[in-house]
């Protein structure tokens, strides 16, 4: 199952807009230690390339907001991050110049990636040699580019684990149907790897479609056929608008669902999207690779108490976890860079890191973001499930998380 970040996926010819920046500050070098004991501060100018306006910003301008949250939270230990945000408008187009106005005008140290066209400005980063840290929702460039480092390591969607099928088989769906869109291969090599992935574990597979038009709520003849073949468990890797219209249609028709598993819309994304999105989420189930912050660990507290200091006190949003962990792992580099980093001493830091925590929020399961490998599904092949019962989160019962175990099998094999 691709990452719970790799959510919004959009299609490449989707609305050419401009990008557009804005900026929380200038350009900035190494300070002076501070007084009484204070750690030095470290100043550092970095670009935001995420998706501000246009469809994928319901699930990614939030971004933002957890960057904000990192930023509150590594000012303690003297590094002033300050950031310029490019707007992609969900474009290829706006995607790549967002990129060139924040290297050749902004000259930032590196790049904060929250964007499902990050792969249209990737080759650009990578030829310019620009640190770039993020959420690995959009392409293969997150594994292949080495200048490029997820916060969820370089996943292989195309890979299978056992991880979604045994949560299917434990809330008790034996048949399964599965939704990808044709457009973008995360989503549809996503679909597939969730089908063979209950296969692995006994269950079956009644409906396969990997081909689904991008954004369609199309979905009567969808939930027709998924009615017809005896599906009772759906798993959606589609947006929450494809997502939603599904689950009401399979609803009308009377189909029973015991498990809907989503891989977007945890949090604010969904709480706020509307009495329409939150009637079809209900009893929906949500995946995370980090702790839910309905856990209220040391971890998810303190996550939640740096939003809080930046003004945002609602249930967190995919993107926003993705922001605050991108923020952490700068920082991680940027302290094992030595005294004066570059951006090449900062992409060498990086590629030594082997164990982030994300300030604690995997859990008991440390993640090598240099895995360009083996990763499946993130750390250890482990997903967090929370379920939407009312407007609250609730925890599943021995699902915090579920682990599972590469199949050996993949798409196509």
């Amino acid at each position: 199952m691709r990452s719970t970040t790799s959510k919004i996926v959009v299609a490449l010819a989707v609305m050419a807009t401009a990008a557009a920046c804005g900026s929380s500050g200038s350009s900035g070098s190494k300070g002076s230690a501070g007084a009484s004991g204070a750690p030095a501060s470290h100043t550092y100018t970095v670009g935001v390339l995420t998706d501000l306006t246009g469809v994928a910003a319901s699930g990614n301008k939030t971004a933002v907001n957890g960057i904000k949250a990192g930023v509150s939270v590594v000012a303690k230990d003297g590094y002033t991050i300050k950031y310029v945000v490019a707007d992609t408008g969900t474009s290829p187009a706006g995607a790549l110049s967002g990129a060139q106005k924040l290297v050749t005008q902004k000259h930032v140290t590196a790049v904060l990636a929250h964007s499902a066209l990050t792969f249209a400005a990737a080759a650009y980063l990578t030829a310019h040699h620009v640190p770039v840290i993020g959420a690995a929702e959009d392409g293969p460039e997150w594994t292949t580019s080495k200048n490029m480092f997820s916060v969820y390591g370089a996943l292989h969607v195309e890979k299978v684990a056992t991880t979604v099928g045994k949560f299917f088989k434990v809330a008790g769906a034996t048949n399964i149907g599965s939704l990808g869109y044709s457009i973008v291969p995360s989503s549809a090599d996503s679909a597939k790897t969730a089908a063979l992935s209950a296969e692995a574990v006994g269950l079956k597979t009644g409906y396969l479609n990997a081909q689904f038009a991008f954004g369609s709520t199309d979905v009567q003849p969808i939930a027709l056929a998924m009615k017809k073949a005896g599906v009772n468990g759906v798993a959606l890797e589609v947006d929450p608008n494809t997502s939603y219209a599904l689950i009401s249609a399979l609803r009308q028709q009377g189909v029973n669902l015991k498990a809907a598993v989503l891989p977007v819309g945890y949090g604010a994304d969904t709480l706020q999207a509307g009495a329409g999105a939150l009637n079809a989420a209900q009893n929906v189930y949500y995946t995370l690779q980090m702790e839910p912050v309905q856990m209220n660990t040391p971890a998810t507290k303190a996550f939640q108490a740096a939003l809080a200091n930046v003004g945002t006190t609602t249930v967190p949003t995919l993107a926003e976890y993705d922001g605050y962990a991108a923020v952490l792992l700068l920082v991680q580099g940027l302290k094992a860079a030595g005294a004066h980093p570059t951006q090449a001493t900062l992409i060498t830091a990086l590629s030594g890191i082997h164990a982030f925590t994300a300030g604690g929020l995997f859990g008991d399961h440390p993640l090598d973001i240099n895995d360009r490998v083996s990763l499946i599904g993130g750390a250890d092949n482990c997903l967090y499930f929370t379920k939407l019962v009312g407007k609250d989160f609730k925890l599943v019962p021995g699902a915090d998380p579920v682990c599972g175990a590469p199949t050996g099998k993949t798409v196509g094999s």
